[in-house]
């Protein structure tokens, strides 16, 4: 059952409860400004697109250390943290090609650490809401593979990412309070 906390101690919750709140707030406002940054790849929208996968790297290394101090291990985190470093790389040789360029690395970035998500979430699910997570990750990969599409096709735009980042924020949003309610006894 996903709702119920595990033994261990319950700095792991309260810490990812943390995080996740942040990462909501970032997603909006991030994809606010990427959705009003229009669909040209200009500075702004550059800064922004490198900043998104920077920020997953932030946020995966205080995940990690959350879960050290907790005694725990994040071998998936890890892998995010490669997965998203190289996505800013990408992204930035991307940026110089063109939208569909920058829409074919997001959507294997998006692929891939979709599956680092499910991953996550499945081995955490003893935290209770994970089951968000879970979903997520799911839906990012589909998600990836929608971006490789309409790479391919005449509708390239960036503004599709704005609502990719909002969704998986959401997602946060939602283990945000399921690990407070699990926390509560909810």
């Amino acid at each position: 059952m996903d709702t119920l906390v595990s033994s261990t101690s319950v700095t792991a919750p309260v810490a990812l409860r943390k995080l996740y709140f942040l990462r909501f707030a970032f997603a909006a406002v991030w994809a606010a400004l990427l959705f009003a940054a229009g669909d040209t790849l200009g500075p702004a929208a550059v800064t922004l697109l490198l900043a998104y996968p920077l920020f997953d790297v932030a946020a995966a290394v205080v995940d990690i250390r959350s879960a050290r101090a907790d005694g725990g291990g994040a071998p998936a985190l890890r892998v995010n943290v490669a997965i998203s470093s190289l996505a800013v790389v990408g992204l930035a040789v991307a940026a110089a090609s063109g939208v569909p360029a920058v829409l074919r690395v997001w959507g294997l970035w998006a692929i891939t650490s979709g599956i680092v998500q499910l991953v996550a979430g499945a081995t955490r699910r003893k935290l209770g809401g994970q089951w968000a997570m879970i979903i997520s990750g799911a839906v990012s990969t589909v998600a990836g593979a929608s971006f490789f599409a309409q790479a391919g096709g005449g509708d390239a735009s960036l503004r599709s990412l704005a609502g990719y980042a909002f969704l998986g924020g959401v997602f946060f949003l939602v283990s945000a309070l399921r690990l407070n309610g699990a926390r509560n006894g909810a």
